[in-house]
Formats: structure tokens, sequence, C-alpha cells
């Protein structure tokens, strides 16, 4: 799945790698791999490239 960190427009698109337990690992294009806390930040799902 696709997504955006809706506070971190500068991360870019990223590709979620993991959701174990509210915990959500991510690789951004800009930014890295990031794991993010589910349960205090909400994805922005990500469905059109264009």
């Amino acid at each position: 799945m696709l997504v955006r960190h809706p506070d971190k427009p500068d991360w870019g698109i990223g590709q979620v790698q993991s959701n174990i337990g509210n915990k959500i690992t991510v690789n951004f294009r800009e930014a890295g791999k990031m794991v993010i806390d589910g349960a205090r930040i909400a994805l922005d799902p990500v469905y059109d490239l264009s």
C-alpha cells in the first residue's frame, strides 16, 4: 500500500512494509524507512500517482 504522512509532505510517498500492533513500518522515497505509531498518526492512502 502507498501512503503519505499528513504532517511530513516532504517525505514523499511511502510504501508500507509492515503493520504490527499499530507500529507501521513505511519506506518513504525521500526520508527512508520510518516506524509510525498508527495509534497517533493516520497515514493518508495514495490511490493515484498522477
